[in-house]
């Protein structure tokens, strides 16, 4: 307890105290002393019921209202109750200014933001932005379905995957001219928020990106072929002197010649939202044919190993597995010295019900840091310049292998240590798996979870 209301709690004790000792001896004086002690008691019963209808009075009322001046206990307590009062109006302004200021800053936003209620799908605010994305108008639509504001969009199936939803690309119901890009963020236990970014820019952007460099690497095809005409002339036994450069220049130019065709193949599979065509891709043949390449980039420096553990074959496009599986392999033998081991291994996934199958390509060579491994995968992202030019890789052949993965619904991991080696695995779903027999055909029908080995 405080100094203070110690002070005035030992005060008030100390003047009932008086007061019933004062009754007292009136009483002893006049003959009756119990009547008048009783009649005192009663008396500051009453005072004390007095004061604390005037504490209610004070917590029920809808004003400021001074606490009196005094030193009792009942003062400090009107003055400890001011306090309180004070502090929480304080703290109630305070959260108010900083809910005004949250409220400011979200209308300001130039991505459309709409408050959902989880259950009922209702929308509960949303910002200036919503009105020109999704013509949303205030305060008509406070309260309606989100559905059924937000039609045309086909948005119920999305809103019911709830924390699993995934960001949805869509045009604007209210400008089919503007692509918006949504995601769902669930932050309480009952409300929603449904936020909106008009990717129109960045999508046109993007096409022009991919348009530029597919016609670029498309006109450079042409004064390459040129250069490799006139080059293929000059025999360096008829001019010695200029076999050293004559060499150089064919191998920069066979360089830039991958380069081009990567960027091509690269292009083309950034323009495609699904295979063209898939087949069944026989995975024996798919190893073997890996493992003859493998041999011929290595010419005997490396050990190559195969294991063909999963007994399945692959349905998708033959084409592009073969150019992502390639791509795998031939950087393992880059990057790995003279002596060391590349290990091509497809299996079974090693845990979960609904198992699918991996194909990884494990090396021996130099190692990723860790702190690379994260954008390997971007076009032209080197770890190591120098050895890159020096192996001859175009700094494309992981992205190719991610887009081809991303088209076959499969995924890319990427596990290295310095030093030590890495491992390069693809992963893919049981639904692009079908069953190998044991004459190494592949059934036509999807294989089932329980029938993995």
């Amino acid at each position: 307890m405080p100094p203070r209301a110690r002070s005035a709690w030992f005060r008030t004790l100390g003047q009932l105290a008086l007061i019933l000792v004062g009754a007292a001896v009136l009483g002893i004086l006049v003959g009756y002393p119990w009547p008048i002690v009783t009649a005192a008691a009663i008396g500051v019963v009453a005072w004390h019921y007095w004061r604390l209808r005037r504490v209610l009075i004070r917590l029920t009322a809808r004003q400021r209202l001074t606490p009196p001046l005094g030193e009792g206990i009942w003062n400090e307590l009107d003055r400890l109750l001011h306090r309180s009062q004070a502090e929480m109006r304080g703290r109630k302004r305070r959260l108010i200014e900083m809910l005004r200021a949250y409220r400011a800053a979200a209308a300001a936003m130039p991505d459309a933001i709409v408050v959902v209620e989880r259950n009922s799908q209702r929308v509960q605010w949303f910002n200036e932005a919503a009105t020109g994305l999704f013509g949303l108008r205030y305060p008509r639509d406070i309260g309606a379905p989100v559905v059924d504001r937000l039609q045309p969009l086909q948005i119920s199936h999305w809103l019911a995957s709830g924390r699993n939803a995934e960001p949805l690309e869509a045009a604007s119901p209210w400008n089919p001219a503007v692509t918006l890009s949504l995601r769902l963020i669930p932050y309480s236990e009952n409300l929603w928020l449904l936020v909106a970014r008009d990717v129109s820019r960045m999508l046109q952007l993007e096409q022009m990106r991919r348009d530029f460099v597919a016609n670029v690497s498309h006109e450079l095809r042409t004064p390459l072929t040129v250069v490799h005409g006139y080059l293929d002339m000059l025999d360096p036994e008829e001019h010695p002197d200029w076999a050293p450069m004559l060499a150089e220049m064919q191998r920069q130019s066979q360089r830039m010649t991958q380069l081009v065709e990567d960027l091509l193949t690269l292009s083309r599979l950034e323009s495609q939202d699904s295979l063209p065509a898939e087949e069944t891709v026989s995975m024996s043949s798919m190893l073997a044919t890996l493992k003859r390449e493998a041999n011929a980039l290595s010419q005997g420096r490396h050990e190559i190993a195969m294991d063909d553990l999963a007994g399945v074959d692959l349905f998708g496009s033959n084409k592009e597995l073969h150019s992502a599986f390639s791509n795998l392999v031939s950087n393992a033998i880059r990057y790995t010295p003279a002596g060391g081991t590349i290990r091509i291994r497809f299996r079974p996934e090693s845990a979960g019900i609904a198992r699918g199958c991996v194909l990884e390509v494990v090396d021996s060579g130099y190692g990723i840091p860790a702190a690379h491994l994260p954008r390997i995968t971007e076009r032209f992202y080197r770890v190591s310049t120098s050895r890159s030019r020096e192996s001859g890789g175009t700094g494309l052949g992981l992205s190719i292998v991610k887009h081809v993965l991303h088209l076959h619904q499969a995924r890319l991991e990427i596990a290295s240590e310095v030093g030590r080696g890495s491992t390069f695995a693809c992963h893919f779903i049981p639904e692009r798996m079908r069953r190998r027999d044991l004459y190494g055909e592949a059934h036509s029908d999807t294989l089932l979870p329980d029938a993995l080995p």
